[in-house]
């Protein structure tokens, strides 16, 4: 006699409860995760000098923490982010912050879902902004990002005042990323975990877009309602965090590697 087959929805509820008993969140201050997320973006090919930034909203209202500048992401540790206001003056900590995370402020402002942001010109998302092209969802890989990436069209030079700032939170809208031309990307996520795994999946899906283009033309869109389907199974936070914990066991074997 042929089985009855079971819905998607209960599958989908039982690997969420069981996701959540098995893959509890590794511990880990905030500085701690903020040096953990530079040491996934460098190990993933995503600095870019000094061009690179990270942030998190503090629990003081108008600031954020912040890698001080003059370092790069492979070489941050938890005693580098300071914190700092909305006039970029340091709050704690010694050092100065990057003078472009000034746009930062104006999406937390706009955003209260919002406490961590990546930025960074990394090498295939700067290609895709470099080409002026939005990103398009033709793979499972790249559903995280379904209907959450914006397309800012216009490039308003180097993000260092106020108005970059009111165009970039704008562009963004309500989403959890976007695609700046000419210039580079962000995420924007509800922790520190998240915008990191945004970042890692923005990244490989410009990487993926510009290949598949490359080779066979334009692509074509995974259907919508699939689409949607994914990006939420694929941003729950047993997911994230655990594929964040995961990075963060790779970059200490890396590092160990190394010494």
């Amino acid at each position: 006699m042929r089985d009855t087959l079971r819905s998607k929805e209960y599958f989908d509820e039982r690997a969420t409860r069981e996701m959540a008993l098995h893959m509890p969140q590794a511990p880990r201050d905030m500085k701690e995760t903020l040096a953990a997320a530079c040491r996934i973006l460098a190990m993933t090919g995503q600095e870019a000098g000094l061009a690179g930034q990270i942030s998190a909203r503090s629990e003081r209202p108008d600031a954020y923490w912040t890698l001080r500048f003059g370092l790069g992401f492979d070489e941050a540790t938890p005693d580098d982010f300071i914190e700092v206001d909305q006039d970029l003056n340091t709050l704690t900590g010694q050092g100065m912050p990057n003078p472009a995370t000034r746009f930062h402020l104006w999406i937390y402002r706009a955003r209260q879902d919002v406490n961590a942001i990546v930025h960074t010109h990394s090498p295939w998302a700067s290609a895709l902004a470099a080409a002026r092209q939005p990103l398009v969802i033709a793979q499972m890989d790249m559903t995280p990002l379904h209907d959450d990436c914006a397309f800012l069209a216009d490039w308003p030079g180097v993000p260092i005042a106020d108005q970059e700032g009111v165009i970039i939170s704008e562009a963004l809208g309500a989403k959890r990323a976007i695609v700046l031309a000419h210039h580079g990307y962000l995420t924007a996520g509800c922790s520190t975990e998240e915008a990191t795994y945004l970042s890692v999946y923005l990244e490989r899906a410009a990487r993926m877009q510009l290949r598949a283009q490359a080779a066979f033309g334009p692509l074509t869109p995974v259907d919508d309602a699939l689409a949607r389907e994914a990006h939420d199974y694929l941003l729950k936070p047993s997911i994230v965090n655990g594929t964040f914990d995961y990075w963060c066991r790779q970059t200490r074997r890396l590092e160990a590697q190394q010494r």
